[in-house]
This record gives C-alpha cells, structure tokens and sequence, in this order.
C-alpha cells in the first residue's frame, strides 16, 4: 500500500503486491467535481451530459478501485466527487488503519451501483489478521465537471463507516469486556445481536473499571460513537462487567422483535429500575427501545390520568363523558371507530380508551404546563437519567391551544421510547419512579435521576385502571394480555405520524416485579403488533 507498491488486474481482480507498478486495462480520469479541490479535468474525452452510460459506469468504479487497491489515494480521490474527504480516509485507510496486501474484486454493476468485495490483511508491530468484507459504490454524474465519478460516502470504504468515523489500528483504548447477566451468565453479540451497540457502548464507557488488560485491533472510531472493533490482532484479557440484564428475558425479547419490522423492546424491573431486557428488529440498526423520540400515543394516557386524578378532575370510579368526538379550539378529536360511552365510570373510558374523555378535561384543568410537571416530578421524564449506555429519558414541553390537547393523548410535541413507556408502566406498578440502569450505580458512583413518590391514592387507581384494561372484557389490551399470569395491567397507544399510512403501534404493561413496553412503527393498533411483543417479555420473567 506504500510507495513501491504493485497493482495490477487478474480477470477483474485488483491485486496489491510488493514490487514495482503496473496498471490494467483502463487509464485515469482527472479531478474531483466541485466539493472539494482537485484536478483541472483536462484529460481524456471531452466531459458527457445526460444519464450514465456502461462504459462510463465501469470506467470510473474500475479506474477508483484500481488506484484503491494500489494504495494511491490522491488518484482516487480524483475520481471521486469530494476529492478532499475522500483522499483524507483513503489515506487513513493506508496509514491507520495499516490495512495492506488488498485484493478488490467487482461484481456486476446494477444501474450505476457498483458491488465489489475487499480481501486484506491488516499488520503492525509484527502481528497481521486478514480483513474481509463486501461494500458497494455509486457512479454519479459530477454536477460541475459532467464526468462520471464515484459518489464519495464513507461506507464506500468498509460498509460500517459513517460520517465522522474513520479506521484505526492500535492498541485498544480500553480493554474488550465479558458481560454477563446479573446471574453472571455470559451476554454475547452472538448470542443476542440487540446487544451489539450495547456492548460497544459499555466497553468504551466502563471498559477501564472492569481489571482487563487492552488488545491490537482494528476498529471503527468517531466522535460521539462508540468504538467497534473489526479485526483482534492481540486478544488482551477481557474484564468481567456485570449488568442488570436477564439473559431469560433478553433471549425471549429478541424472539419477540423478529415477528415484527422496525420494532423495539425494553423490560425494567419495578422495584429497582434494573434493565432486564433491550431489543430492536430495525432495518436501520438504530437502538431505538433506549434512544427512539416518537410520540406514545395514549399509553401516554397513565401520565395523563395521574395529572388529572392529582388536580381532582377525573377519578377511576367517578362518571366521565367519552363522545365520539369533541371540538376543542379548532380541531376535532375522535375515538377509534367514533365509539362513544353514557355515563361510565372514568377506568372505562381508560380501558377503552377514549381519546374525548381526556380532552373534555383539558378546560378543566387550565394549566398548559400540568402534564409536563408530572411527567417529571412523579415519572422522572426529562431528568437527565443516567442508564449506563446512551438514551432518550423523554419529552412532554409546555404547550398551547391544540397542541395541549393533543398532548394529553400522546401525540403533538409529547416524544418518548420504549424505555421511557416501561418506566412510566413500572412506575405506576410500583408506585415509585426508579431510574432505569443497565450496569449498576456502584460501578461508578454515577448520580441517578430522582422523582417524587406517587401518592398512594393515585399510584392505587393506575394500577386498578391498567389491570381493569388488560383483564375486562372490553379493555384493549386483555387479548394481548392473556396468557400473562401475574397480578398485571396495561395500556395500549396507537400514534398517527405524517407519511405514515397507518399508526405507530405501543403497549406498555407490567406482571408482578417486571414492566415493558414496545413500539412497533407503522404497526397499527397497539394491542396488535405492539401487544404480542410485551406479553411475551412479560411471560419469560
């Protein structure tokens, strides 16, 4: 990959070898487009217009991963469209990562995508490990030169990079981890691939608590990302780090999240906070059961009905008007199938969730700011919680006119995550908000977020409307909840979002000492996709 180098293509494989150089079959193309410095775009044909055509596909993804495989970064860089970018982690690829002896073999173009596989071998300090891994490139037409040019993206480079990171081997930061379970049985990315993000996470936080010593090894790094290790040159000795998890239930919500897309889970135990379980089936990898900021739908309605128990408005036993819609400044509010209920008592209209119940009281409490302050002085929302790993401790801010309505239901500004949902549902079993954690407190003394204890008489009427609500005939979550034992209750959430042809699905529940809740984007009723997920957490603990 250093000067003195050889490259050269053998039936479309692009070879790295020490010696001098040579060059296949098809010459460079200068200059980069306009996003970043480069050549003057003097050589070859005079520039095209108009869609690619094959030829210029396969010359400039032949040409960039020649001068790749060659280690020649300045050449391609030069047919890419960010020259300067491009040129910076070609280079860093060659020199910190320390990646040598690389084979690029392309695969058949698919329009302007360009498939091609990376063999390697990664060396330093005597020691090598080889490297192997399949990405993709995408020709475009540059928007100034007209030539056809590699779409610069860092994942161009190894398909787990994103902006801001880059590869380097050395000596670890901090020595790899053994989590276990708070049971001490072993947590592996294998074994459980929810965890991978996690695991990553607690190395880099925790990693120089836990008595091991550090490894070589390439990794991904970047600010504000966690380090992910590719290739171990020198295993070091892994530390034990001890977590909250339960490898029982973290095994069953990883099976739960497999039945539906883009869906997430988290379990809490109630009376500590303890993280039992986390899981996310999304096509984006994206942890969204700790850090997802979406609206909850009505279970936020278990924040709502405490607020308007504590100010006297509403009451589990007390008679509550539930119409099929109400009008409130403007906009009208509708129940699901516009059902409506005479007469009945408060637990009905939560059990069944009646959108017009909540918000005929929005008048009656006269407070834009109620919602939010018991949101956080009773569920600890907003309290810069401290979990271990990363995450969103949710979201309800003041609000006006329709906005406050809709807040009472889960929707407008209100935004909140799978781990948030089991908080507020362990919370109310409870009757004491604990922050969740996931590694405990001890490790490193960290400051955990306080909230007032409910008072008793509300935290008694949570839990006598969200059992109503999983076992009556009528709640909307005793389908889901049936096959649960266990003193339990629940709420189901259903959350319109824009773009979206059917609603956010969100279920949150507790069966004696464990609580979850789980979204499922674009998954319709709560109780339907939602549902099904939680009840089989709730089952495994």
């Amino acid at each position: 990959m250093r000067s003195g180098a050889k490259a050269a293509i053998v039936g479309g494989v692009f070879v790295v070898a020490a010696g001098g150089v040579a060059y296949g079959a098809y010459t460079m193309v200068g200059g980069g487009d306009d996003t970043g410095p480069g050549g003057t775009h003097t050589q070859g044909a005079p520039a095209r217009t108009g869609p690619l055509g094959a030829d210029e596909i396969k010359e400039a993804s032949t040409g960039f991963l020649q001068a790749w495989a060659k280690g020649d970064a300045p050449a391609a860089a030069a047919l890419t469209n960010n020259q300067a970018d491009a040129s910076a982690a070609l280079t860093g690829f060659r020199d910190q990562a320390h990646i040598t002896n690389v084979t690029v073999t392309p695969g058949a173009p698919n329009g302007a995508v360009v498939p091609y596989t990376v063999k390697a071998e990664v060396s330093l300090g005597g020691r090598s490990a080889p490297l192997s891994y399949a990405s993709q490139l995408t020709v475009v037409r540059g928007q100034n030169t007209h030539r056809a040019l590699v779409d610069w993206q860092p994942a161009v480079l190894h398909p787990q990079l994103k902006k801001g990171e880059h590869l380097v081997t050395d000596q670890a930061r901090n020595p790899e981890i053994e989590a276990v379970d708070y049971k001490d049985r072993p947590l592996s990315k294998d074994a459980f691939p929810s965890l991978g993000a996690i695991l990553d996470g607690l190395r880099e936080k925790y990693g120089d608590k836990v008595n091991g010593t550090p490894g070589v090894e390439l990794r991904i790094e970047g600010e504000g990302t966690s380090a992910r290790t590719l290739v171990t040159l020198q295993k070091g000795t892994p530390g034990k780090l001890r977590t909250t998890l339960d490898a029982d239930v973290q095994a069953a919500a990883e099976k739960a999240v497999k039945r539906f897309g883009e869906s997430s889970v988290v379990a809490v135990k109630p009376s500590t906070g303890e993280i039992r379980a986390v899981a996310d089936n999304r096509n984006d990898k994206f942890p969204a059961s700790l850090q997802g900021r979406v609206a909850p739908g009505s279970t936020m309605k278990i924040v709502t009905a405490a607020m308007l128990i504590e100010k006297g408005k509403a009451a589990a036993d007390r008679p509550t008007e539930c119409p099929s819609d109400v009008l409130w400044q403007g906009v009208t509010f509708h129940n699901l199938d516009n059902f409506s209920l005479d007469n009945k008592p408060f637990s009905m209209s939560f059990a069944k969730s009646c959108n017009t119940a909540f918000i005929k009281l929005v008048d009656d409490v006269k407070d834009d700011g109620a919602l939010g302050r018991v949101a956080a002085n009773y569920f600890g929302i907003g309290q810069d919680w401290k979990v271990g790993v990363p995450s969103f401790d949710g979201s309800v801010p003041a609000s006006v006119g329709a906005e406050t309505a809709a807040a009472y239901i889960g929707q407008g500004k209100v935004q909140m995550s799978p781990l948030d949902m089991a908080s507020v549902a362990a919370t109310a079993e409870s009757g004491r908000f604990r922050q969740p954690v996931i590694v405990p407190q001890s490790l490193d003394g960290r400051e955990l977020a306080k909230a007032d204890p409910l008072p008793a008489g509300i935290a008694a009427q949570l839990r006598e409307m969200m059992h109503i609500t999983a076992t009556a005939p009528y709640g909307t979550a005793t389908r889901a909840m049936a096959g649960v034992g266990g003193a339990k209750g629940a709420k189901t959430g259903s959350a319109e979002k824009d773009g979206q042809n059917k609603s956010d699905s969100w279920f949150t529940g507790y069966s004696d000492d464990l609580a979850a809740a789980a979204l499922v984007q674009s998954g319709g009723h709560g109780g339907d996709a939602a549902g099904p997920i939680v009840a089989t957490v709730l089952r495994a603990g």
